[in-house]
């Protein structure tokens, strides 16, 4: 696919600058620029054209416009991914959801709640805590990503090793086709299977098969009692087989966070002082409705930890030093940036037991590649974000080979190359060692037969379009 010709882009500009409402459409070339970039640091790629949605009528008329022109279209919306899956590779439309951010309703009786896609994952789960309920999906993107861009990438977070991840707490959603047709699919109630899961299927399709423009997602009682304990390691190794060991023993947390060597180094004294000797950390949390109960549990999860060579557990005195160690946990990815100039974050994710083993096959490439390898993420539910850090462009063909090499290394322990942020942009090239060709092709095709033409999000996820 090549960029579109002006005259193309800018018969598309005239017919939505008639047909939507004022300000939705922009060619604003520093607009451009910010709508060229996420958190993927794949480059720039600035759209020729921004038009922004207030509704499922404007997305239809974007995808039915752009298309008669041939023109490709990019869904877009916080720009916090970190796959390039935003990234309008060969210009066209960036089509944004983010203005349509409006929270329709919650329903305490039938613990639900209908949301546009441009709706802060955050605001969501406040409004819901409002109301005694709870939406346990949370990326560490929270307080800036959208519901939107969770749909596309299903999303995690720590809370998956309990509660699993956004396509569990999708019921329904109004979906647009790249044709511009809308379909109501799903449901409104927790059971029902009736017709194909096509729910399933648009979940985690990242922007290459539709967008959402209204989500109907499954709500749960809100926890009474949340516990968070910090067990320290002098090693990360040790911590990563404490956590195997206590996923073992028939536990189940709500979450098991694993901080190594570098990940610490890198947020020590930025809020949160880690005790001397540290050389690894795991996060527990427990939540539930007594007190009681979740003490026995963190007692049991720590003397876990302690055979497996934990040197001391701090339990959080209140939800003040809870938030403090969370927020610490939140700026991981941002700090190592201080450790050195560059860095490339992978979100592998692996059979839980093999946790161990593939920490150490990173620390040891890393070595042999002279690069720095931070180690940390949801340990609980196997999935770690492991990033390369590095000093500059001159070392990017070890970086390369780093990747590939952690990426073979996933798979061949039994894992996937990406475990919540996608494969977009930035992992198309390694799909083809997780999933053989005739796969691969079924997926080429079925997308052929969703959209036809191949503009909708054009160059994510297949190194070719089929």
């Amino acid at each position: 696919m090549k960029r579109p010709d002006p005259a193309a882009v800018a018969a598309v500009r005239a017919e939505l600058e008639a047909k939507l409402g004022a300000g939705q459409v922009s060619a604003d070339p520093d607009q451009l620029e910010v709508y060229g970039h996420d958190e993927s640091d794949m480059g720039d790629f600035a759209p020729q054209l921004i038009a922004f949605a207030r509704s499922t009528a404007d997305v239809q008329q974007v995808f039915r416009t752009a298309f008669a022109h041939q023109v490709p279209v990019t869904p877009v919306a916080a720009r916090s991914g970190k796959s390039g899956g935003s990234l309008p590779l060969y210009g066209g439309v960036s089509l944004s959801l983010e203005r349509m951010n409006r929270i329709v309703s919650i329903s305490p009786e039938d613990l639900t709640a209908v949301v546009e896609p441009g709706v802060i994952t955050g605001a969501l789960m406040k409004a819901a805590e409002e109301l005694g309920l709870f939406y346990p999906p949370d990326p560490n993107s929270w307080e800036f990503c959208s519901i939107g861009g969770n749909i596309a990438e299903n999303a995690g977070g720590p809370r998956a090793l309990k509660y699993g991840v956004t396509r569990d707490y999708v019921l329904g959603m109004q979906w647009v086709l790249p044709t511009g047709e809308a379909l109501r699919i799903g449901k409104r109630t927790i059971k029902g299977v009736a017709g194909y899961d096509l729910c399933g299927l648009f979940v985690g399709s990242e922007g290459t098969l539709g967008v959402a423009t209204e989500i109907t997602l499954q709500l749960i009682p809100r926890p009474r009692k949340v516990m968070t304990a910090l067990v320290i390691f002098k090693d990360v190794l040790e911590a990563a087989r404490a956590v195997s060991a206590m996923l073992a023993s028939g536990l189940l947390p709500r979450c098991l966070e694993l901080l190594d060597d570098v990940s610490i180094r890198a947020i020590d004294g930025r809020g949160f002082s880690f005790p001397p000797g540290a050389g690894a950390a795991v996060i527990a949390e427990v939540d539930g409705n007594h007190d009681d109960a979740l003490l026995l549990e963190l007692e049991q999860l720590s003397q876990i930890a302690a055979a497996h060579g934990a040197i001391d557990t701090l339990l959080a005195q209140d939800d003040a030093q809870r938030e403090k160690l969370w927020a610490a946990r939140r700026v991981v990815s941002t700090a190592l940036r201080a450790l050195k100039p560059f860095k490339i974050s992978e979100d592998i994710a692996v059979p839980r037991s093999k946790i161990p083993e593939a920490i150490a096959g990173f620390k040891a490439l890393g070595a042999r590649l002279g690069l720095t390898v931070a180690t940390y993420g949801h340990a609980g539910d196997g999935n770690l974000h492991a990033n390369i850090l590095f000093d500059g462009p001159h070392q990017r063909p070890q970086v390369d080979e780093a990747l590939a090499q952690m990426m073979r290394i996933t798979v061949e322990l039994g894992g996937t190359i990406t475990g919540e942020h996608g494969v977009g942009y930035a992992k198309r090239a390694f799909l083809s060692l997780e999933q053989e060709p005739g796969l691969i092709a079924f997926q080429q095709r079925l997308k052929t037969f969703i959209d036809p033409l191949g503009l909708l999000n054009p160059g994510k996820i297949f190194e070719s379009d089929g």
